[in-house]
């Protein structure tokens, strides 16, 4: 797995893009991209990206790591990135308006355990309501 699997999502080059021009994607920027990486990218090169944010330190970078792969965070939805993106500055999805912008599902192929875990996710919430 690779970064250059990950630039097949337009998201996902938005972002890598940004922080390799040391841009600081935000809270939610960095949020997405460590839900999306962890599934192409080792550790030590998830990290190695997450630091390229300004001010982003490796504690944080680990920390926040270690966080999305204890919590087993799904990748988000488009409405969820799109949701994310209005409570900061940096755009995450660099073409809001186009409906087939930002889904990660659509251009990613993730590892079976997250479409069973958002499988199962549903069928409780249906059960719920």
């Amino acid at each position: 797995m690779s970064v250059k699997e990950l630039r097949r999502s337009d998201v996902m080059a938005h972002l890598l893009d940004s922080l390799e021009a040391h841009k600081d994607i935000g809270h939610y920027g960095r949020l997405v991209f460590a839900m999306v990486a962890r599934h192409f990218l080792d550790e030590p090169e998830l990290v190695k990206w997450l630091r390229k944010n300004p001010g982003f330190e490796e504690e944080e970078a680990r920390a926040l790591v270690h966080q999305v792969q204890g919590r087993d965070y799904s990748p988000p939805r488009r409405e969820r990135i799109l949701e994310w993106q209005a409570k900061q500055e940096f755009p995450i999805c660099p073409n809001p308006d186009d409906p087939q912008a930002c889904n990660v599902y659509r251009d990613l192929t993730f590892p079976d355990g997250i479409y069973e875990n958002i499988e199962e996710f549903h069928e409780q919430r249906a059960a719920v309501e």
